[in-house]
């Protein structure tokens, strides 16, 4: 498994960007955040790798911390949460608002996602409770409280 990337920028697409390592080009698909902060064409980056095999393709997702990579896994064990919609969350949120949302049980803020229904965002915030507090700037015992009213 690839797990991490460090290349020149070639392109930057809507949601993925052509890494240039070695001479051959990854195509890496990203978060809108991630694309944002990678450097100009031509300049070095360096991605953590998420990959994913499938038979019928093998895809990386890439990103500029190990942190949200590792928010992208969790998401991705979410029932009705795919790639798609892991990477929307995260375009959405930065890794520590993600963590606080869940831990705080804020389902608002993670439907704010493209794709993110209430559905979807009541699942996130549920199945992801007990791991969030690791992850969040709230004290554990206000993340405690606010499941409890939830």
């Amino acid at each position: 498994m690839i797990g991490k990337l460090t290349g020149k920028v070639d392109s930057v697409g809507p949601d993925w960007v052509i890494l240039d390592v070695g001479g051959v080009g990854y195509v890496v698909h990203c978060s809108s955040r991630t694309l944002g902060r990678l450097p100009k064409a031509g300049e070095v980056a360096r991605l953590s790798i998420e990959t994913h095999v499938r038979e019928d393709r093998i895809q990386l997702f890439g990103f500029m911390a190990d942190l949200e990579r590792e928010w992208f896994r969790l998401l991705n064990t979410v029932q009705g949460v795919g790639t798609k919609v892991a990477l929307a969350v995260l375009s959405t949120l930065e890794a520590s608002d993600l963590a606080t949302a869940i831990a705080l049980q804020d389902k608002a803020a993670v439907s704010r996602a493209p794709g993110v229904g209430p559905k979807v965002a009541v699942r996130i915030v549920t199945e992801l409770k007990d791991r969030a507090p690791l992850f969040a700037d709230v004290d554990p015992g206000l993340a405690r409280f606010a499941g409890e009213v939830a």
